[in-house]
């Protein structure tokens, strides 16, 4: 006689994903030199920070937020400096922490940034400067670093 295993139910171990907003939550441009900054060379120093966060605003809604800062030199001078808080509203269900963490930290931010991309190149555009494309982020490889950084005991500490 064997034994039969007991049918799982339909909502055990269902991972449920689904976008139910992406919108622009915060912009802000500032070019502080102009006029005067458009009469030199333009042969910019551009300086690219990414960063996101996560907030739970219901049982299995998130509101991931992707922040994009560019800021862009010429010698000395700020030429631009450009900030985009790209957001989206996601349902997410039935993962494990780990694979939260992963959800938030690498696969909604790649969902945002084609956003963010697009609404920085267009700000760029509009402030009178040639237009900033940005390159594809791998946001897998930059959350692995993440967890990697996050692992490694801290060299500062001293324990007696």
């Amino acid at each position: 006689m064997t034994k039969e295993k007991p049918a799982a139910t339909p909502t055990e171990n269902v991972k449920e994903f689904g976008i139910q907003k992406i919108y622009l939550k915060d912009i802000s441009f500032e070019a502080p030199n102009t006029p005067n900054i458009f009469q030199q060379e333009w042969k910019p120093e551009v300086n690219l920070q990414l960063g996101n966060s996560a907030v739970t605003l219901g049982e299995n809604i998130h509101e991931i937020i992707l922040t994009v800062t560019v800021t862009v030199k010429i010698a000395e001078d700020t030429a631009y400096l450009c900030e985009v808080k790209q957001a989206g509203i996601f349902s997410i269900k039935g993962y494990t922490e780990k694979e939260m963490g992963m959800m938030a930290g690498s696969y909604c931010p790649n969902m945002l940034f084609p956003f963010a991309r697009e609404a920085v190149s267009d700000i760029v555009s509009k402030g009178g400067f040639p237009q900033m494309l940005l390159s594809p982020v791998n946001f897998e490889a930059l959350y692995q670093q993440h967890l990697q950084q996050q692992s490694q005991p801290s060299e500062n500490v001293t324990t007696h």
